[in-house]
């Protein structure tokens, strides 16, 4: 999607792991390895844009790993918080505040979203420290997290 604002935008990302690994995917625009993730939208919470980004990239069902009020309360709906949260350049004009989550896969069978994608994989914790896969450096960090934050 475009970008909303002119100076900032709203991301969301999801570190998702399955059986010790974490899920990738060659950003077509971008070329460079990033999770799965994508833009706010205006009708839309984060949580709700973290589920349409999931399905849209890679059509895995997952849960969040995270807590939030077990109850209702008329008016309020509840969500589970980021684990990290970042201000990243996107342009010499455009930054993003992102929201970063994890998540655990109920199986490896992801949807390649060839639109958006040069390549989707999984990697496992040593896999990352290959200096081919140009990660940058938060991304290389946050993904190496997903080892500690998911034990499954």
């Amino acid at each position: 999607m475009a970008h909303i604002h002119e100076l900032f935008d709203f991301v969301v990302e999801a570190f998702i792991v399955f059986n010790k690994r974490v899920l990738l995917i060659r950003h077509k625009k971008l070329d460079m390895w990033l999770p799965v993730g994508g833009h706010v939208e205006l009708d839309e919470d984060p949580e709700e844009a973290l589920y349409r980004e999931i399905k849209e990239e890679c059509g895995l069902e997952i849960e969040i790993v995270g807590d939030k009020p077990n109850f209702s309360s008329a008016g309020t709906k509840f969500l589970y918080a980021p684990t990290f949260l970042d201000v990243h350049k996107f342009s010499d004009t455009h930054k993003h505040i992102g929201l970063t989550y994890y998540a655990v896969a109920k199986t490896d069978k992801f949807i390649f979203n060839l639109e958006e994608h040069k390549d989707i994989r999984w990697f496992s914790e040593e896999e990352l420290d290959n200096p081919d896969l140009g990660l940058s450096p938060a991304i290389k960090f946050y993904a190496k997290e997903s080892f500690k934050i998911v034990k499954k």
